[in-house]
């Protein structure tokens, strides 16, 4: 079973561009999405101003009764402020921004007018209590822990807690069958000292059964503070190795990133060779966790930045008005936006962070930026012309897509640290363009 909680913000209680490649145009073909990665959480961040809209994905997979959330947030959160998230958006909007591999097809050397041409393009690159006990709320209180609220809210019953001290909350959580780890408590005392509230929920077993059980459905919690940040460090008390939170930071203005760590951009628009496509996911997986060794595992990636009125190469349509409404984007209007999506002025920031308790010892924190530049992890496959030539510069072509293909074997084994020798018996590449196999494999 997995954790019993969100491993991210909480714990459980439970470069080269391939010749005519024309700025991010393509065929999309393949996709990295957050279903890659085990021990993975995805959350949704809506921000303007000091308002926060945010949504919380678990990938929890165990029984619903031992799932419960403990979430440290910067203010009291009333039941008008908590709802019910569709877990087909937050999917949508995981496909539209995921990393993904495009194709593109060689025209005809032999061509010469289209040849030429493409010689010429440069590529670019809510408030009523429920009848709590009062002998329950009695032990919180002399525990230090305040109940300052109860709710259910579909399938959840939530409560807005205050605290004095970390041992007092931690006593009434465990009681409450809440299963905080062990060496908790400096965690929990430095959100104390910060005057944060908790928002904690578990499942209410008879509304899930009414709603006919299955997967669990995120949960949507909207405030108001200057604070724009993503709590993770109690999920790192007691996690066993790494895990991976996603987020989908949707702004006005533009790019978000980290200020407390250093924001990259994930290698992009580089050549692989074109058995890729069907090793897509390993490459990908092994691409970002050596991304991450070369940057010490201290830096917070991104993976896509995008105006959300459009997107090229698409790897999903554009979300709609109606489910960007329904994250939180409260700025929207009732128009259908460009070409019928929803974008007006929404921009998406994809960020990918890999963290343990050793190198990200600080929760993340955020800034929304001005920068609108479009962004996309893309990566490139090239298919050489298959046809037959017989103009004089059919020779320098299959000269020049063997060079092309030995660079992208060294691509390939610099993003990913596969060994170069295997990459190229894979492509059967051999030492020179006029080698039997290499030579049969593509023009037959």
């Amino acid at each position: 079973m997995r954790a019993h909680a969100f491993a991210v913000v909480a714990v459980v209680a439970v470069l080269g561009v391939a010749r005519g490649a024309h700025a991010f145009c393509g065929f999309y073909v393949a996709k990295a999405d957050a279903k890659l990665f085990n021990k993975s959480s995805q959350v949704v961040l809506v921000r303007d101003e000091d308002k926060t809209v945010l949504t919380m994905a678990s990938d929890y997979d165990g029984k619903v009764k031992d799932f419960a959330m403990v979430v440290p947030v910067p203010t009291a959160i009333t039941k008008e402020q908590i709802h019910i998230g569709d877990m087909k958006v937050v999917d949508h909007l995981d496909g539209y921004t995921v990393p993904r591999l495009v194709e593109y097809f060689d025209e005809d050397p032999c061509d010469r007018r289209k040849y030429e041409e493409e010689e010429k393009r440069a590529p670019s690159k809510m408030m009523k209590e429920d009848g709590d006990s009062g002998g329950r709320a009695d032990r919180a209180k002399a525990l230090g822990v305040t109940i300052e609220a109860s709710y259910t809210v579909g399938e959840y019953d939530i409560l807005i807690l205050s605290a004095k001290q970390s041992d007092g909350l931690i006593t009434w959580l465990k009681e409450e069958k809440y299963k905080i780890p062990d060496g908790a408590d400096a965690v929990v005392d430095s959100y104390l000292k910060q005057k944060m509230h908790w928002f904690v929920a578990k499942v209410n077993l008879n509304e899930h059964d009414k709603l006919g059980g299955g997967k669990l459905r995120p949960i949507q919690i909207a405030y108001q503070s200057p604070k724009f940040m993503l709590p993770i460090r109690l999920g790192t008390v007691n996690a066993q190795g790494t895990q991976d939170v996603i987020v989908y930071a949707l702004t006005k203005t533009g790019r978000v990133e980290a200020t407390n760590y250093k924001t990259i951009k994930l290698p992009s628009d580089l050549n692989v060779p074109e058995y890729t496509k069907d090793v897509f996911g390993e490459f990908y997986k092994a691409m970002f966790a050596r991304t991450v060794e070369k940057n010490q595992m201290k830096s917070v990636i991104t993976e896509y930045a995008w105006d959300m009125s459009f997107c090229d190469p698409c790897a999903a349509e554009p979300l709609s008005t109606e489910e960007l409404k329904s994250l939180g984007v409260w700025w929207i209007g009732n128009g259908d936006g460009y070409h019928g999506y929803g974008g007006n002025n929404a921009y998406v920031t994809r960020l990918h962070v890999r963290y343990d308790r050793e190198h990200f010892p600080e929760d993340l924190v955020f800034q929304q930026t001005n920068d609108r530049e479009n962004f996309q992890g893309r990566y490139i496959m090239q298919h050489p012309f298959k046809g037959a030539m017989t103009c004089s510069e059919a020779g320098a072509y299959k000269k020049q897509v063997w060079e092309r293909e030995k660079g992208e074997a060294k691509t390939l084994a610099g993003l990913t640290g596969w060994k170069l020798d295997d990459i190229e018996k894979k492509m059967n590449l051999g030492d020179a363009p006029a080698e039997d196999k290499w030579y049969q494999r593509i023009w037959k």
